[in-house]
């Protein structure tokens, strides 16, 4: 059996990286279980529509938006980006409850998940980390509209915000307020570990890429020499399709990275700040 990874300790950012790796592959099987049964039907909604939004890039370049009778279709065009919105927010949301509640229940258990509280947690923090994440999204807004710099800024504790938000357990306005705290003095070190991390998802995401770039590629290349590259439309077709959402299903997936990734940053400069894993441990050598 292996032995159960200690999240309350300080890390360095390679640490960091190989625990974030190790725990999702000791944990494989028990996590993604969780989060395709918690966020299933989310996903498969999701993932639907991404295939339709693909399937209309068939036909983008003579106007997707127009029915058989030429007439604009604004409300099922309406329709199609709210499906889309609601279900990628929903399926984030669903998925950092999941992943979060699941490193709860690891560590409360001593490396036993019990399935039962991650539900039980995901359900009732589902509104907080809504309310969490539209908060994230509106600060990121207008930080991006001030300049890069002020978006860069607060990008490295907005991270933080939803393990803040799970593990100690505060309202949504204090995991923003702490998070901020959590990061004073520490900013750049968290930045880089961030910053590695995402590089990490960017280039295994370029891996489940691969198989539509070449796709594109060969034919791009086969219609040059036939003549037909006139019209980019016919690069786009249902083998196309079918690539574009199968890349989508892992690039999403590869969320779980980021979201392990600052569980363990989370507790990492929790330790360094207020030492609670250090009086957990003599707390327990005492008792």
């Amino acid at each position: 059996m292996n032995q159960p990874i200690q999240f309350r300790k300080q890390r360095e950012l390679g640490d960091i990286i190989t625990d974030t790796f190790k725990f999702i592959r000791q944990n494989f099987k028990p996590l993604f279980k969780a989060i395709f049964k918690i966020t299933g039907p989310v996903f498969v909604i999701l993932i639907l529509a991404i295939g339709y939004y693909s399937y209309l890039g068939m036909d983008l370049f003579s106007n997707p938006f127009l029915n058989d009778s030429s007439e604009v279709n604004i409300e099922m065009f309406i329709i199609a980006i709210f499906v889309l919105f609601s279900s990628m927010v929903a399926f984030y949301i669903l998925l950092y409850n999941t992943v979060l509640h699941f490193i709860k229940s690891y560590i409360e258990n001593s490396g036993v998940v019990d399935y039962s509280e991650v539900v039980r947690g995901v359900k009732n923090d589902f509104a907080k980390m809504l309310g969490l994440i539209i908060l994230v999204a509106i600060i990121t807004f207008f930080a991006f509209f001030l300049c890069v710099l002020p978006a860069i800024y607060v990008w490295v504790p907005l991270s933080l915000a939803p393990a803040m938000l799970i593990f100690a357990r505060t309202s949504v306005i204090d995991s923003i307020s702490y998070s901020f705290s959590l990061i004073k003095d520490n900013w750049w070190n968290t930045f880089a570990t961030l910053f590695v991390i995402t590089l990490l998802i960017y280039i295994i995401s370029l891996i489940f890429q691969f198989p539509l770039m070449v796709y594109m590629f060969i034919k791009a290349m086969t219609m040059s020499e036939e003549g037909s590259i006139a019209n980019p439309a016919d690069l786009v077709d249902w083998v196309y399709v079918f690539f574009n959402v199968l890349s989508s299903v892992f690039q999403y997936l590869l969320a779980v990275i980021g979201v392990v990734a600052s569980a363990f940053i989370y507790y990492h400069l929790d330790e360094k700040k207020n030492a609670t894993g250090t009086y957990e441990r003599i707390s327990n050598l005492g008792s």
